[in-house]
């Protein structure tokens, strides 16, 4: 059995969908970041860095894993899916996950705290990070054209950067022109175990369905937490 530490985060919800793809049994421990949970002694006992997601084997000794990345990863090779075992194989998946975890989620998190949380509206660095988002999501889009997914077959880096993706509305990024990417976006979202694993939890913000007003006001509760985001103390926001 799995206990996975989350809230409802792109981060998140990579390792709730990789649980659910491997059809693994996993415990949810929801944790409030508006009320600080993640930086609790129990949680800081699993990830010292007070971030989720984080993992706890109970099967193998209560072992713990911290960071999405290393999660994916880890889950992947305990159940030999989701990741090639030859090496070109495994340092193509490699690749595309450290392009997420280097790329598309510091970027597009940026994009989301100059373009969504903070009250000024800092036009260069809305523009910076926006502009290296879709930079990025070319990439993506270009490598996509002659690939069905971005390392071979479905993988933890398709995952990973799936995740990140699919909420680039709330970055202020559209893909409408990017034609492959979005053939991609939505050959994952379809997917069962997909689909189940991004409403564990689900997202607290949907812009589809709650529109740029409510947008707007989730943004200003989420404010004080991102704000606040290098400190141990208890914050009073959150993000989707």
């Amino acid at each position: 059995m799995i206990d996975l530490y989350t809230s409802a985060t792109p981060n998140g919800h990579k390792v709730s969908i990789v649980l659910e793809e491997l059809a693994l049994p996993y415990t949810l421990k929801l944790l409030d970041l508006t009320l600080g949970e993640q930086k609790l002694p129990a949680f800081l006992a699993i990830n010292p860095n007070g971030r989720i997601p984080a993992i706890v084997d109970r099967a193998a000794d209560d072992f713990a894993v911290f960071e999405s990345g290393a999660c994916m990863i880890y889950l992947a090779e305990k159940t030999g899916q989701l990741m090639p075992t030859d090496a070109k194989g495994r340092s193509r998946v490699l690749q595309w996950l450290m392009f997420q975890m280097g790329g598309i989620g510091p970027m597009m998190g940026q994009a989301n705290v100059f373009f969504r949380y903070f009250p000024e509206k800092i036009q260069p660095a809305i523009d910076r990070y926006q502009g290296e988002s879709r930079r990025l999501f070319r990439v993506l889009d270009g490598h996509l054209k002659d690939h069905e997914y971005l390392a071979g077959d479905y993988s933890i880096a398709d995952i990973a950067n799936w995740a990140w993706v699919r909420t680039h509305r709330w970055s202020g990024v559209e893909v409408d022109d990017l034609p492959h990417l979005k053939r991609w976006l939505e050959a994952i979202r379809i997917r069962p175990a997909v689909l189940r694993g991004i409403e564990a939890p689900p997202s607290k913000i949907d812009l589809r369905r709650d529109g740029e007003d409510k947008a707007r006001a989730y943004s200003e509760k989420a404010r004080t937490m991102v704000e606040m985001g290098q400190s141990n103390k208890a914050s009073s926001g959150g993000h989707p």
